[in-house]
């Protein structure tokens, strides 16, 4: 059974962003299920879903390193349990 969580990314866009991310992400045994970014104007933005199932550290850790991360190279992440993203996104 897949433990989704849903990770976004906004900030300035600058290189090597999603190499940062995902590294980190597959060095914790995440697996990307699906990924999309755009760039607007400069501002890069992106949206994954996860599976933390085999991963090797909890949400809670997951969730505060990716927030660490964000802050080292200048842009905003936030990670999201998908049950909870999907109850704030519905209409």
């Amino acid at each position: 059974m897949e433990d989704k969580v849903i990770i976004t990314v906004v900030g300035k866009d600058t290189v090597g962003i999603i190499a940062r991310i995902c590294t980190y992400l597959a060095d914790k045994g995440v697996n990307v299920l699906d990924i999309t970014q755009t760039i607007v104007q400069g501002f890069f933005n992106m949206m994954m879903i996860v599976d933390i199932n085999d991963s090797k550290c909890s949400f809670g850790e997951l969730q505060s390193a990716l927030e660490k991360l964000g802050e080292e190279i200048g842009v905003q992440v936030k990670a999201q349990k998908e049950a909870i993203f999907d109850e704030m996104h519905r209409i």
